[in-house]
């Protein structure tokens, strides 16, 4: 009995342009990291503040392993950034933050579902590792806004 073709919802070409929509949201969150590290003032921020420089070396880190593994599945990866909103407003960049990581883990989180689905095995390993880092962040942000973390949910 011949064997049945596997049907994939989404190409190893989809995967490498959503993974260099992941890299150009890592960019952002380290131009994002290091100015708000650097221009949040009082002693309300200083914690955050130095957080935030912890956060902005972690996703370097993210966008070379994105980029190793865009290479690997053949693509080139993106050289730019998605825009970084600025603000004035201390809340207001710490929103913007964590506005930005929630979309990210979202993002991720149908990342590995697709990596798996393609038996990328070792990419969804890699996002899972940045996943831990992502939501870290996430939590840290919402502690220093004073809420509750939001559930990012998965993208659909």
């Amino acid at each position: 009995m011949p064997k049945e073709k596997e049907t994939h919802s989404i190409t190893r070409e989809k995967l490498i342009d959503l993974l260099n929509e992941d890299l150009q949201r890592e960019f952002q969150a380290v131009i994002a990291y290091v100015n708000y590290s650097q221009v949040l003032k009082g002693a309300a921020y200083m914690n955050i503040a130095a957080e935030l420089a912890v956060h902005a070396r972690e996703e370097l880190d993210h966008a070379l392993i994105l980029s190793d593994q865009i290479d690997y599945l053949g693509g080139k990866p993106a050289v730019t950034a998605k825009p970084v909103k600025t603000s004035d407003k201390a809340t207001e960049m710490l929103k913007f933050d964590l506005d930005n990581e929630v979309e990210t883990i979202r993002n991720y989180r149908r990342r590995v579902k697709q990596a798996d689905e393609l038996n990328e095995f070792a990419l969804s390993e890699q996002i899972r590792e940045i996943l831990m880092q992502e939501q870290d962040h996430l939590t840290s942000l919402a502690t220093a806004l004073g809420i509750d973390p939001p559930n990012p949910g998965i993208a659909d």
